[in-house]
């Protein structure tokens, strides 16, 4: 029997865990949190010093139960959860819960899940830290208050059903401001000035080099004006300056870092991003995954070395150690790295869990190696006209370095527009003979609108939440609706370009698309509205400063510096009596905007927020004669639609035309646009334009769903054992349906060619791999492997496993008697009349 048992929060920890440790250590899972605040109640008792009234989560009595009868046996319980501040408050749940005495608990932790570090960990225990559960407590403790103070406040104010957080709220505010801005923003046109010039290389060769001229001009005259000077002008090397440059490998990954890299590089969301690498470190292929630090233990430095030396040579290597910056840094000692850097890939794992190793243990490495080496170079050439320079800029790679293995991505905020190549030999009073001269119209880029990646950077330069709130922020902050992640098309827009060729300027106009964006957050109506109300009211809350102030009181705590309760009951006083005041004096918000007037009734437009989303409304509230209402198009805002925009969706619904003697209507539904025909409705995208689509558009949508639902639909295959074989098509791939139960079939199986012979053998392939017993004396009855455990089956119908048997040890007769016993006790079915009204 085992002496002692070691309680982590998830199974695939405790299988990793399991391994390093011998008979006498038993490892069990609480499969994450076993305690919390109660979901609809507020939890918290003010009046007794804030004390949270926790209750065991729902579904989590059975596993509780379990780890207390394993408590019983052992002589010692070590906790094992994760070092963080989340991690530390499970232990002291699990303490609570199951009663355990301090001479029987030990407390462990470990940076990764490696057996020198489990072994370690187990030979020096310590206490639970109480102050960094009381840190956790705090934050637990002050986001109820918040939520559960404002969401009533909102309800009544805004829009039923809407709920507010205290850093989710401050997420929202700098994606709604920066919208703001980009609403503001008004595009300035200045002219760029490229020069192609020849240089000679070699006895006749010739090469063509780019240059930019040193100056921008603000007017179309300017440009023309410097055109019509270098006319006849000549062009001489006034200077060719060489210098050396580096390029320093970035530092390893933080949670933040990580996260913004993964999004650049794999596409990945902030939120799979920490689920992915969860899994590799609780299968013990990486450090901890939540960590605001960049240093690296002296262990890893040694390994990093020796596989640099290794594998690229002794010049490639060199040794740092990176400080980290980011202010209260606490979550854990070390950077993210690979458990073990001699490990380049793994081959277990999914292909996100591959992709996100490699990039992890490339940056490690890199983080370790030498720099990249260039020759920089920068040529002046004069003009003989004008006192402006043409400049021009080269650059040669001498030493690679870190940038053999790695190279960082940047957001779109960076300029890599002209990246500089190998210029051919130059040398001082060359005189250049020029190809020709453009003077190009650019304008001034309106801001750019966060991603989540660059959402998390700007959370952590504030100061704003900790690796660990991160990803929840901003999951929270699109589950709730008051941001989307979405796309915009852009538009197309025209501009100048005078081009100087032999002497003569000619001018053409050309095109590009701009506003193209991709994977970008964009505030809702709804969360613009809650903004602009939370910021007139809650200015404190809503404070930048303020949060991150709050970040601070959470890390005195958890350094043992303040008293938990003092934080909590120092901040409640003042914002509950806000709370109260706002809630009586404070109007409705419904981010009401003044359009215009309706030309047909003389009456005003409205752009609002009412009761179920963003809508326009002709004529007021408190006339006789009732307002009209439109909900918006889901690409329409409140902020932006204009007067003519808002009047036409007073045209829906539309009758587009008639076919077959039936009318085909578009309009706007709850969940977006449609068209319905003969009683049915088709979704239509959000691109459509519903004032304009024609008849011939409409038909085409409907025979493509059309098409697409009998695609899907099942096909009946034939008769097995005298029950039906059918085959789809469904969200997962094709499939076949067989006596209630459902066989997965190749992703490039023809449903419709299925021939039943191959249907047949499908299924008994893939119960023979889920057969845990079959019986010779009847060939009917079988114990199979489910989804949701083990259950027997007779050819006709699927009976569960009693609780309590052993499907590997049931014989034909019990499995008979279990069949038996099911069906007696299965009641009939009653039929259920309904009556007319």
């Amino acid at each position: 029997m085992s002496k002692n048992l070691v309680i982590v929060e998830s199974p695939a920890k405790a299988k990793t865990i399991e391994k390093f440790l011998g008979k006498d250590y038993k490892v069990k899972s609480s499969m994450g949190h076993v305690r919390d605040l109660p979901e609809k109640k507020l939890g918290v008792d003010i009046t007794n010093n804030f004390a949270p009234l926790y209750e065991v989560l729902h579904g989590k009595n059975k596993i509780i139960n379990e780890l207390k009868e394993d408590v019983k046996k052992v002589d010692v319980v070590w906790l094992a959860t994760d070092e963080d501040r989340e991690g530390e408050a499970i232990s002291w749940h699990l303490k609570e819960v199951l009663n355990l005495p301090d001479s029987m608990t030990r407390r462990i932790a470990f940076h990764e899940i490696t057996k020198p570090s489990v072994i370690h960990a187990i030979e020096n225990p310590r206490e639970l830290d109480i102050n960094l559960v009381d840190a956790q407590q705090a934050r637990r403790v002050l986001d109820r208050l918040v939520g559960f103070e404002l969401s009533p406040l909102l309800w009544k104010k805004v829009q039923p059903a809407l709920s507010a957080g205290r850093v989710q709220s401050v997420a929202v505010r700098l994606i709604v401001e920066r919208e703001k801005e980009i609403q503001k923003f008004q595009s300035v046109s200045t002219y760029r000035v490229l020069a192609e010039f020849l240089v000679v290389k070699g006895a006749e060769k010739t090469v063509a080099i780019r240059a930019e001229l040193n100056t921008r001009f603000k007017t179309e005259e300017e440009a023309k004006e410097f055109l019509e000077n270098c006319k006849g002008a000549a062009y001489t090397v006034n200077s060719v300056e060489k210098h050396p440059a580096k390029k320093s490998p970035s530092a390893p990954f933080t949670t933040s870092t990580l996260q913004q890299e993964a999004s650049r590089k794999l596409g990945f969301s902030v939120s799979k991003t920490m689920i992915v690498a969860q899994q590799l470190y609780e299968s013990g292929y990486i450090t901890y995954m939540r960590t605001d630090s960049v240093n690296l233990s002296d262990l890893a430095l040694a390994d990093a070395k020796n596989e640099i030396t290794q594998y690229y040579g002794a010049e490639y290597s060199k040794t740092r150690k990176y400080v980290t910056k980011t202010k209260g840094a606490q979550e854990a000692h070390e950077a993210i790295r690979p458990s073990y850097l001699e490990q380049h890939t793994i081959n277990t794992g999914d292909n996100a869990q591959k992709r996100l190793y490699e990039l992890i243990w490339k940056r490690t490495i890199a983080s370790q190696m030498s720099d990249a080496k260039f020759e920089k170079t920068t040529v002046s050439i004069d003009i003989s006209t004008r006192p402006e320079k043409f400049i021009t800029e080269g650059e040669v790679l001498l030493f690679d370095g870190f940038l053999k293995v790695y190279m960082e991505s940047h957001d779109d905020e960076e300029n890599n527009e002209d990246r500089a190549g190998e210029l051919p030999p130059i040398k001082e009073g060359m005189v250049l003979p020029v190809v020709e001269i453009q003077s190009i119209e650019k304008f001034s880029q309106q801001p750019y609108r966060y991603t989540e990646a660059s959402l998390v950077r700007k959370l952590e330069e504030l100061g704003i939440g900790r690796p660990s709130t991160y990803a929840p922020t901003i999951s929270t902050i699109q589950k709730r609706q008051y941001v989307l992640k979405g796309e915009r098309e852009g538009i197309e827009r025209t501009y100048n370009v005078f081009t100087l060729k032999q002497d003569k300027i000619t001018q053409s106009t050309k095109k590009e698309k701009v506003g193209q964006e991709k994977g970008k957050l964009y505030p809702t109506d709804v969360g613009v509205v809650v903004n602009d109300f939370l910021i007139v009211h809650f200015e404190n809350i809503m404070n930048y400063n303020f949060t991150a102030k709050v970040e601070k009181e959470f890390d005195n705590i958890a350094d043992g510096k303040r008293k938990w309760e003092d934080m909590i009951r120092e901040f409640y006083v003042k914002f509950h009596k806000i709370v109260e005041v706002t809630m009586k004096t404070s109007e409705k918000a419904v981010g009401e905007r003044l359009l215009g007037k309706d030309t047909k009734t003389d009456r005003n437009v409205y752009a609002k927020l009412a009761r179920f989303g963003p809508v326009i409304q002709i004529g007021e509230s408190d006339e006789k004669v009732k307002p009209l209402y439109a909900k918006l198009m889901p690409n329409q805002s409140i902020e932006t639609i204009t007067l003519e925009e808002a009047l036409d969706l007073f045209k829906l619904p539309r009758v587009v035309g008639s076919r077959e003697g039936e009318e085909l209507v578009v309009n706007i539904g709850p969940y977006g646009p449609y068209i319905r025909y003969r009683d049915k409705f088709y979704s239509v995208s959000k691109t459509e334009d519903l004032k304009t689509i024609t008849i011939e558009r409409c038909m085409e949508l409907i025979d493509q769903k059309i098409e697409s639902d009998a695609q899907k639909a099942p096909v009946l295959v034939g008769q097995y054992n005298n029950m039906d074989v059918s085959a789809a098509v469904g969200r997962y791939g094709p499939y076949l349906s067989y006596n209630k139960r459902f066989y997965s079939l190749p992703a490039d199986t023809n449903v419709k060619a299925l021939s039943l012979d191959e249907a047949v053998e499908a299924i008994k392939n893939a119960e023979k791999k889920n057969t845990i017993q079959s019986f010779e004396e009847n060939d009917k009855i079988k114990v199979l492997k489910g989804k949701y455990g083990a259950y027997i089956t007779d050819g006709k119908d699927n009976y569960k496993v009693p609780k309590g048997k052993n499907p590997t040890e049931l014989t034909c007769q019990e499995c008979l008697d279990i069949i038996k016993q099911n069906q007696t006790d299965k009641p009939e079915k009653k039929k259920t009349v309904r009556k007319k009204k």
